[in-house]
């Protein structure tokens, strides 16, 4: 298992899960919500950093909602 750290850039948020394999971007992943529902994320970035403790390199991801629901909505006058 890779332990990856996870930047959502909708919740502007920061949290760490344990992956089989680092995603790339351009796919998708399922998040769970603090509502308990999953929500489908776009991967926009990945990288990799170097550990604070010998020659392992962490790797991380960036990213964003994919659904319209969780963008905003507009409101009267058609502005956001």
């Amino acid at each position: 298992m890779i332990e990856i750290e996870i930047q959502n850039e909708t919740h502007q948020s920061q949290q760490r899960l344990r992956f089989a394999s680092v995603p790339r971007i351009g796919e998708s992943i399922r998040l769970r919500e603090d509502t308990g529902v999953y929500e489908t994320y776009d991967v926009l970035d990945v990288w990799y950093q170097k550990a604070e403790f010998g020659d392992v390199w962490t790797p991380y991801l960036h990213v964003r909602a994919a659904s319209a629901a969780t963008m905003p909505t507009a409101v009267a006058g058609g502005r956001f």
